[in-house]
C-alpha cells in the first residue's frame, strides 16, 4: 500500500528533455551555499531556535499561497534564488511551470555533480526506542519484537552489505540512551568503520562533545530530521520520551556544526503536518541559518513521505508525485550545491523518473529491521514498509540507462578525513 497518489508518475520520466549545457549561466561558485548571501543573513538570531520562534506558521503558508506567476518567473530568471524565490517555486502558482523548473534543476545538477548518483544503504542496529511517536514502527507503545545487534551480528550484517556492493552505510537505531547510546556506539563504530569508506548515522540527538568523539571513531555524517517544524503537530505526534523536546532537536544540527561533522542531513516528514509547503520553507530557513553559521560542513536533504508502519498513522496531507517532483526541483534551484537524497520509501516508477531531476544520492535494497541483510526479512521488526524492493544491481542498471554513473565509493582513506 502506498500513501502517495502516483497518478502521474508514469509520465514523469519523460517530463523534461535534457537541456543544452552550452552558453548557460554559472550557478553559485563551488563551496558557496545559500547561507553566505548577505540578503539571507539573520544576524539577530543567536541560534536557529530563536529564528524559528520569529516565524509564524500560518503567515508563511499564506505567503506561499499568495505567490503569483510573476513571482515564479522572477525566481526562474534569478541567478541566485532567495528564500522568497523558494516560496514562489514551491507555491501552487509554480505547478504550471514544472517543465521549466525541472529543466533548470537538471542543468544545475549536472553542472555541479556531473553524471553521477551515489549509493548508500541503511544498517539498522536496533529497534529499541524510549519514545512514543505516532508515525514510527519503533515507537515504544507498539507491540513488536525488539532486537539490538551484538558484535557478531553486526559483523554478519556488514559482510552481507559489502557482498551486495555497498561502500557507504547509514547506521540507524531507535532512540534509547541507556541501551543504544554512546557506550554502544563507542564499542561498535570502529568495527563497522573498517568495512566502509563512508559512515553516517541517524540516531537520537546527542551532545556536541558526543558528536566530536564519534568523529574520532570514524563518523562522517549525521542525519537529524526535524519531522515537522509546526509546534502543535510536533507535540501531537510525540507523546512520550526525550523527542518531545522540540528545542533540543531543532538545535542538533548546530551542535553537529560546532563538533566539525563533515555532512549534516536535514528534512521534514511530509504528511505529519497539514502543510508540506510551509514545512519545506522552514527547512529552507534552517539550512540558510546553518550555512551562514556553520559553513565548514556540507549539507544534504531528504524529503520522505509517510509510509505504512505498525500503528497505521494516516498522513495529514497527501502529496502527489507531481508535487514531490516540484519540491525536489525547487530545492535544486534554491541550492545548487545541496546533496539531495531519495530513499526506498518511494516507488520504483517514481525513482526512475526523478533520477535526472536533482537527485544525487539513493538508497537501494534497504532493510528497515535489525538483521535484515544477513538473516532475511522479518517484517515484525521493521520501522516502516519500503516501496522499492528491487535489488541493487537492478537499480544501478536503471541509473546507467538514464545516462548516469552509479557511484559506490567516492573517497579513499589515504586522502585524510
Amino acid at each position: 500500500m502506498s500513501l502517495s497518489t502516483g497518478q502521474d508518475s508514469v509520465a514523469m520520466a519523460s517530463l523534461v528533455p535534457i537541456p543544452e549545457m552550452d552558453g548557460v549561466r554559472s550557478p553559485l561558485p563551488l563551496g558557496e551555499g545559500l547561507g553566505v548571501r548577505a540578503s539571507e543573513a539573520r544576524a539577530g538570531a543567536a541560534s536557529f531556535v530563536d529564528r524559528w520562534r520569529e516565524l509564524e506558521w500560518d503567515d508563511i503558508g499564506m505567503q506561499i499561497r499568495a505567490k503569483t506567476t510573476r513571482d515564479v518567473e522572477l525566481a526562474l530568471a534569478s541567478p541566485r534564488r532567495t528564500l522568497a524565490d523558494f516560496m514562489a517555486l514551491i507555491s501552487p502558482a509554480a505547478e504550471a511551470y514544472l517543465p521549466q523548473i525541472a529543466a533548470e534543476a537538471e542543468r544545475l545538477t549536472r553542472q555541479r555533480f556531473g553524471n553521477t548518483v551515489g549509493f548508500y544503504v541503511p544498517l539498522y542496529l536496533s529497534n529499541l526506542c524510549a519514545n512514543d511517536c505516532s508515525y514510527c514502527g519503533f515507537s515504544m507503545s507498539n507491540r513488536l519484537k525488539r532486537k539490538t545487534l551484538d558484535a557478531e551480528e553486526i559483523e554478519r550484517e556488514c559482510l552481507a552489505i559489502k557482498a551486495r556492493g555497498f561502500d557507504s552505510v547509514l547506521l540507524v537505531t531507535g532512540e534509547h540512551e541507556s541501551k543504544v547510546g554512546m557506550a554502544y556506539f563507542r564499542e561498535h563504530l570502529p568495527q563497522i568503520r573498517r568495512h566502509f569508506s563512508a559512515l553516517a548515522m541517524e540516531v537520537q540527538p546527542l551532545s556536541q562533545a558526543d558528536y566530536a568523539e564519534l568523529k574520532t571513531l570514524g563518523l562522517d555524517a549525521v542525519m537529524v530530521y526535524q519531522e515537522t517544524y509546526h509546534a502543535p503537530s510536533y507535540a501531537r505526534h510525540h507523546l512520550r520520551g526525550n523527542k518531545q523536546d522540540i528545542d533540543w532537536r531543532l538545535a542538533t544540527p548546530e551542535r553537529l556544526g560546532r563538533a566539525g561533522i563533515d555532512k549534516i542531513g536535514l528534512g521534514a516528514l511530509i504528511g505529519l503536518s497539514s502543510d508540506w509547503r510551509a514545512d519545506s520553507y522552514f527547512v529552507a530557513e534552517h539550512l540558510s541559518w546553518l550555512e551562514r553559521h556553520h559553513w565548514q560542513s556540507r549539507y544534504s536533504l531528504s524529503f520522505p513521505r509517510l509510509r505504512p508502519c505498525t500503528g497505521g498513522l494516516q498522513p495529514s496531507v497527501v502529496m502527489s508525485d507531481r508535487q514531490l517532483v516540484q519540491l525536489i526541483c525547487a530545492w535544486r534551484l534554491f541550492s545548487p550545491t545541496l546533496e539531495l537524497s531519495l530513499s526506498t520509501r518511494e516507488s520504483p516508477v517514481f525513482r526512475n523518473g526523478a533520477l535526472r531531476l536533482g537527485i544525487t544520492q539513493m538508497s537501494a535494497e534497504s532493510r528497515t529491521q535489525p538483521g535484515g541483510y544477513a538473516e532475511g526479512d522479518k517484517e515484525e521488526l521493521e520501522q516502516f514498509a519500503i516501496h522499492d524492493a528491487r535489488p541493487l544491481g537492478e537499480v544501478a542498471d536503471v541509473v546507467r540507462q538514464a545516462g548516469l554513473q552509479p557511484v559506490f565509493k567516492d573517497w579513499e582513506s589515504f586522502l585524510g578525513r
